[in-house]
């Protein structure tokens, strides 16, 4: 890897196995606008084209792509050996199946630095397999460039978690990696880090195309889903230890979205009866040992409007039948 200075970003790019998708992605970060940026590829034990996509690549760009190969490891470890050999003084993480707009790391640099923010977030869209756009996910509706989190918390149980559309200064991973072996490392890692903030930066741009494919939709959704709990219970120690511990709503309302809201929204993809009871209880016992109440739970609030309220009628009626322990009437509702 020959030198270079003054690197401003250094991206992470995960690679498992996505030749039909890696080429796209490749060329939205070679065409940044923001120049001094190091896109570092790791190849994780793939076993398909991908290391020829990326060898091409790495001949074409050599002062902007590094490519790595290691044994497979999962997105964890691989993210990880890309974080342990960055050189720039912010980190991204895209998903190789994923692309970006061409000004995505410039404009976040740039609020990044304006700001002194420790994380730059922007918004988000889900695009199928031939560009359409089929899902915005907006993430800070209404508010402004500079977030104090102090003056803010509730951002912290109101945002999703995704390491993708968020520009990280590389000290926030000072004894923090992302957790081998689980699913759900987004939910585990990201929380931890923004507790160590002090200022967010925000752009409403929807630089993040995130591909949702045919594949991956259809694979059935396994017990995996209990890592969830066990990630929210994790950043509950860590929000604990950390100087808004006193913040009890904003950790209450964090265990609610992420524990139940989005545990159920998981849930409902479970196709095995024995694995959904499992889960349910699973999440049962979660909700007793949060001390969450039923009450809370469907008054909880996100964005300032109540969250249940805001959702299509099938999903209301789900969660509700689900919070309620109506569990076999959920099962018909979801098989129908």
């Amino acid at each position: 890897m020959s030198e270079k200075l003054n690197i401003k970003v250094s991206i992470i790019v995960p690679v498992y196995n996505v030749e039909l998708y890696l080429e796209k992605c490749l060329l939205s970060l070679v065409n940044q606008t923001l120049q001094d940026i190091e896109i570092l590829v790791v190849n994780d034990g793939s076993s398909d084209n991908s290391q020829h996509i990326i060898e091409k690549f790495r001949q074409e760009y050599p002062d902007r792509i590094f490519g790595f190969i290691k044994e497979n490891g999962g997105l964890s470890d691989a993210r990880n050996f890309g974080i342990d050999r960055a050189r720039g003084e912010f980190l991204g993480f895209v998903d190789s199946d994923d692309y970006v707009s061409e000004s995505m790391f410039e404009e976040m640099y740039e609020l990044a630095v304006k700001h002194q923010a420790e994380m730059t977030i922007c918004n988000l869209q889900k695009v199928d397999e031939n560009g359409n756009v089929t899902q915005k996910l907006t993430q800070l509706p209404g508010f402004p460039e500079k977030i104090v989190l102090e003056n803010n918390l509730s951002v912290f149980s109101d945002i999703s978690y995704f390491a993708c559309n968020k520009l990280f200064k590389k000290e926030l991973f000072q004894n923090k990696r992302f957790k081998k072996g689980i699913h759900f490392e987004d939910i585990e890692l990201i929380p931890q880090l923004l507790l160590r903030c002090r200022v967010l930066a925000f752009t409403p741009s929807y630089h993040y195309q995130y591909l949702e494919r045919q594949d991956s939709i259809s694979k059935s959704h396994t017990t995996k889903g209990l890592d969830i709990l066990k990630a929210v219970e994790t950043v509950s120690e860590s929000f604990n230890q950390s100087r808004f511990s006193y913040h009890s709503k904003a950790l209450k309302n964090f265990q609610i979205l992420e524990g139940v809201y989005t545990f159920l929204a998981y849930l409902a993809f479970v196709r095995t009866d024995s694995d959904f009871y499992r889960m349910s209880e699973g999440l049962d016992r979660f909700i007793t040992v949060n001390n969450l109440k039923i009450k809370d739970i469907l008054q909880y609030k996100r964005f300032g409007k109540n969250y249940l309220l805001s959702l299509p009628l099938k999903k209301k009626i789900y969660y509700i039948l689900s919070l309620f322990k109506l569990r076999r009437l959920v099962r018909i509702l979801i098989n129908q």
